[in-house]
C-alpha cells in the first residue's frame, strides 16, 4: 500500500470523524448545552443540530420531565420540644438548561439540602399535634420556599410530599392512651344522652298519657252529666205529658170513677205489702177507714181540677 493511499484512508476516516461529531441528536424533552471554547454559546433544543468538533462541545445534558426526588428521613424538633422522624418526596422540573448548568454545581443537592433545612423551620414553628393535623399547610411552604431559591438554578419546583410523621415509641403510647381515654369519654357521654333522652322521652309519654286519661275522663263525665240531664229532661216531659193525659182523662165521663177506683187500688196494694218488708212506714192513726183516706185522696183530686177550671 502506497503512502498516498494511506494518507487518502486518514482522511476519510478524519472527515467521517468530524462529520460525526459535528451531528447531535437531541432527544425528545431533553436539552444540551454547547460551548465554544470553554463559554457558553447556546442550547440545543430536541431534534437533529450541529457541532464545530474541536471548537464547540455538549458540555451539559438535562432531562426536562418531571423528576422525583427522594428527600432523605431527619429528625426535626417541634414547637413543643417533641422530636419526630420526617421523610418526604419532591418533585422538579428543569426549566431552564443554562441556569441549571451554571446557577449550581449540583442543583439536585442543593434542592434537597433546603428541602432539609426548610422542613425543619416550618415543623419547628408547629406543635405535634398540629403536625398531624396541617400537612397540607407543611407541604406548600415548603413549595413556596424551594420554588423562590430554586429560580437562580433554572429548576421549578412542583410539589413536595410529606411520607412519614414518626415521633418516638413514648410519644405514640402517650398518644395511643389519649385516644383510648376519649373515645371512652366519648361513649360515656353518649351512653348519658341516651339515658337521659329515654328519661324524657318516658315522661313525655306519661304527661301525654295522663292528659289524654283526663280528657277522656272530662269527656265521660260531660257525656255522662248531658246523659243524665236528658234522661231527666225526657222522664219530666214524660211525667208531664202522664199528667196532663190523666188530667184530660179525668174530664170524660166516668173519668172521677176510675181514679177512685185507682186510688183504692193503690191503697189496698200498699197494705198488703206492708206485712212482706222491714220498711218502716208512717201511716195514719185510723188505718181502718180506708174509705175516709180514699175520700180525702178525691178531695185533694178534685181540688186540683176546681183550680185548673
Amino acid at each position: 500500500m502506497s503512502a498516498s493511499t494511506i494518507v487518502l484512508l486518514v482522511i476519510v476516516f478524519l472527515a467521517i470523524l468530524i462529520v460525526v461529531k459535528a451531528i447531535a441528536i437531541v432527544p425528545q424533552q431533553h436539552a444540551w448545552v454547547v460551548e465554544r471554547l470553554g463559554k457558553f454559546d447556546r442550547v440545543l433544543s430536541p431534534g437533529a443540530g450541529f457541532v464545530i468538533p474541536f471548537i464547540e462541545r455538549v458540555s451539559y445534558k438535562h432531562s426536562l420531565k418531571e423528576i422525583p426526588l427522594d428527600v432523605p428521613s431527619q429528625v426535626c424538633i417541634t414547637r413543643d420540644n417533641t422530636q419526630l422522624q420526617v421523610d418526604g418526596i419532591l418533585y422538579f422540573q428543569v426549566t431552564d438548561a443554562m441556569r441549571a448548568s451554571y446557577g449550581s454545581s449540583n442543583y439536585i443537592v442543593a434542592i434537597t439540602q433546603l428541602a432539609q433545612t426548610t422542613l425543619r423551620s416550618v415543623i419547628g414553628k408547629l406543635e405535634l399535634d398540629k403536625t398531624f393535623e396541617e400537612r397540607e399547610q407543611i407541604n406548600s411552604s415548603i413549595v413556596s420556599a424551594l420554588d423562590e431559591a430554586a429560580l437562580n438554578w433554572g429548576v421549578k419546583v412542583l410539589r413536595y410530599e410529606i411520607k412519614d410523621l414518626t415521633p418516638p415509641a413514648e410519644i405514640l403510647r402517650a398518644m395511643q392512651a389519649q385516644i383510648t381515654a376519649e373515645r371512652e369519654k366519648r361513649a360515656l357521654i353518649a351512653a348519658s344522652e341516651g339515658r337521659r333522652q329515654e328519661q324524657i322521652n318516658i315522661a313525655t309519654g306519661e304527661r301525654e298519657a295522663a292528659i289524654a286519661r283526663s280528657e277522656g275522663e272530662k269527656q265521660a263525665q260531660i257525656n255522662q252529666a248531658q246523659g243524665e240531664a236528658n234522661a231527666v229532661v225526657t222522664v219530666a216531659d214524660a211525667t208531664a205529658k202522664a199528667i196532663i193525659q190523666v188530667a184530660e182523662a179525668i174530664k170524660h165521663p166516668g173519668g172521677m170513677e176510675a181514679v177512685n177506683l185507682k186510688v183504692a187500688e193503690r191503697y189496698v196494694d200498699a197494705f198488703g205489702n206492708l206485712a212482706k218488708t222491714n220498711n218502716t212506714l208512717i201511716v195514719p192513726a185510723n188505718v181502718s177507714d180506708i174509705s175516709g183516706l180514699i175520700a180525702s185522696a178525691l178531695t185533694v183530686v178534685k181540688g186540683t181540677q176546681a183550680g185548673q177550671g
